[in-house]
């Protein structure tokens, strides 16, 4: 069996450090022909010592010499730097699938160079579908490039969808965790910190998606995210608080039964799946437990968590809203880890970015970058006043 080559965007995260190792159990199957990282060049020449991949990108040029230098004894590695090499890469010959696990607006540009190279996206860079939903999906079946969700929410329901393909969906329940302030009263809220935020109940991840899931903008996100990959109007996917993170979405049919998808809390799953669809490939971990805990599920507050009532709103609006609201998420997501915005002054910002950000029904793809730029200086300018 031929290995396949996979390239992934973001290998020094949480997926794709993940990834890796779901590449390792499965060495007989999977090479890793490229990896890149935003900054952290050390970690990013680790990796690139232990699965000795063909190229490396590092996105900052400035860690572009000390990369090349921690790597010089392995000259059959490339190194390259700068976003257009970034770009660049995912166009490579021997490629099969890219992995894109980039945080934020910087993992679109080459997703869609991936696409256009008609390569198998794994996608868990969610901002791409967020930002630009719409031209994906165009892109994506325009030259022939599957898209296979990563998300363990959009995993779920991928793998509930299997052997339905002509069956009508009623509903989409996406499960959400609640975040660490779940049950906390407003007044409460009103004073956590980024430190507390970052403590979530169940997932490992990294800060950036830890606070958005802390206001639930990660669940909005998602929302827009299983609108675009499932052809479901967001006035049939339902969100619910599942504490307990173990049944991690389920699909309603128009006959009332309902499929889920049930596991432990563990990223590799979903990666694997991605990586290996349609066949099920061993996996060392802890297995399920039922009889552990109860299953509860509740209604969201959207009052206490205004983000993901915006994120609906922004796709009911569609055009470039759902691009503004991504952008100034970004921003305020900083303002908080960095101690410059409260909690409840994040969607404040939001809000009144998507507001004030100029509105465009048919956005382009140059729209698009257009769009986050302004909605990040208005975000900014908000922050500062």
């Amino acid at each position: 069996m031929n290995k396949l080559q996979i390239c992934i965007l973001g290998s020094t995260g949480s997926i794709g450090t993940q990834a890796l190792d779901v590449i390792s159990q499965h060495a007989d199957r999977y090479e890793v022909y490229a990896l890149t990282a935003n900054n952290r060049y050390e970690q990013l020449a680790e990796q690139a010592h232990r699965f000795r991949p063909a190229a490396v990108v590092i996105a900052n040029e400035a860690h572009y010499e000390a990369l090349k230098a921690l790597l010089a004894d392995q000259p059959d590695t490339k190194v390259y730097a700068g976003a257009q090499a970034l770009e660049e890469i995912v166009e490579a010959g021997p490629i099969d699938m890219v992995l894109a696990s980039m945080v934020g607006f910087s993992g679109l540009a080459p997703t869609v160079r991936a696409i256009k190279a008609r390569k198998k996206i794994c996608l868990a860079n969610k901002e791409t579908l967020v930002v630009a939903g719409e031209l994906i999906c165009q892109l994506a079946n325009e030259y022939h490039a599957p898209i296979l969700p990563v998300d363990s929410e959009h995993s779920a329901i991928f793998q509930s969808l299997v052997g339905e393909d002509s069956n009508e969906i009623e509903k989409i329940l996406l499960t959400c965790s609640g975040g660490p302030f779940r049950t906390m009263t407003a007044e409460q809220i009103s004073h956590v910190t980024a430190a507390d935020a970052l403590r979530h109940p169940t997932w490992d991840m990294g800060a950036k998606i830890t606070i958005d899931s802390a206001t639930l903008m990660n669940k909005g996100f998602e929302v827009i995210e299983a609108k675009w990959l499932f052809g479901v109007p967001v006035e049939k996917i339902q969100v619910l608080i599942h504490p307990q993170s173990i049944v991690h979405s389920a699909v309603q049919f128009r006959d009332g039964s309902v499929k889920a998808q049930l596991g432990v809390p563990d990223m590799r799953l979903p990666i694997q799946y991605a990586f290996s669809f349609p066949e099920r490939l061993p996996l060392n971990g802890q297995r399920l437990d039922l009889f552990q805990k109860p299953l509860e599920f509740f209604e969201p507050d959207m009052q206490k968590f205004r983000c993901l009532q915006l994120a609906y709103e922004a796709m009911q609006k569609g055009g470039n809203m759902p691009c503004i609201l991504n952008a100034a998420n970004e921003v305020v997501n900083l303002a908080f880890r960095e101690g410059r915005c409260t909690f409840p002054r994040m969607a404040d910002v939001i809000a009144g970015t998507m507001q004030r950000a100029t509105f465009d029904k048919n956005p382009s793809l140059d729209t698009y970058f257009q769009t986050d730029k302004e909605a990040r200086q208005i975000a900014a300018e908000m922050l500062g006043a």
